[in-house]
């Protein structure tokens, strides 16, 4: 079920320069020196009318960065304050605002103490894939909308153990390949090595016989394509991978 705002129960704006009162959710992002940067030097020039809203325990929900600059700036601070919202409140309007990325979330849930994405964390730091990657081989490929179950703070990890078996072994292919990392790449292999016509071994074994042969493509369609052709290289018998 998608998740939705909780209505505003109280629009009144209040103003005031008692930035004390006001404290970081646990569990936001951290704070982007760049984006505050540039937010500074925007309402250094024109200070516009802007709200940030908090909770009743003047957690700020939205507008962190433009606290710190107003709080900077020693200016008025205009806020609502909604009761009862918390850190869904904030993913939803990050999301919706398209600020947000997934080491945000990650970053979030980790300071939170998500154990799962404590996990998923130290996992995607060992290896050094990336999210989506990670995320197909921690939960498995049946999940439809990788992101979306991750953000929402639900993402589960299904087995840790056999997602490093995995990952170890597309690893040994970056002996004769730069691109292993590449998500193309990295699907088309999830794929072969769910095919029973395709022996892992036997492919390195004609990779040590070609050590050029894997190159860049566009796509997991053509990287299967490829990777068919240099797996029968020699082969009396004729493998179809794609199928």
């Amino acid at each position: 079920m998608e998740k939705s705002l909780k209505p505003m129960t109280n629009s009144q704006v209040y103003t005031t320069k008692d930035y004390m009162l006001f404290k970081h959710i646990e569990g936001n992002r951290n704070k982007n020196l760049l984006h505050t940067n540039r937010l500074k030097k925007s309402i250094e020039k024109n200070y516009l009318f802007n709200i940030i809203i908090v909770n009743e325990h003047y957690e700020i929900i939205d507008g962190q960065h433009r606290f710190e600059v107003i709080k900077e700036l020693k200016l008025p601070l205009n806020y609502v304050v909604c009761k009862g919202y918390g850190l869904n409140e904030v993913h939803i309007l990050n999301q919706n605002s398209k600020t947000w990325t997934s080491d945000d979330y990650l970053d979030g849930y980790c300071k939170l103490g998500y154990p799962d994405y404590i996990k998923y964390r130290d996992f995607k730091d060992t290896y050094g894939i990336g999210h989506y990657e990670s995320m197909w081989l921690l939960n498995g490929a049946q999940l439809n909308k990788p992101t979306e179950v991750f953000f929402s703070g639900k993402f589960k990890i299904k087995s840790y153990s056999e997602a490093c078996k995995i990952v170890e072994k597309i690893m040994l292919v970056s002996s004769y390949y730069d691109g292993w990392k590449r998500r193309s790449f990295f699907l088309a292999m999830l794929g072969l090595l769910k095919n029973e016509n395709f022996e892992f071994t036997e492919f390195l074994q004609k990779l040590k016989l070609q050590p050029t042969a894997l190159v860049d493509c566009s796509t997991s369609n053509q990287y299967v394509s490829l990777i068919e052709e240099i797996y029968n290289y020699r082969r009396r018998e004729k493998v179809n991978l794609r199928y």
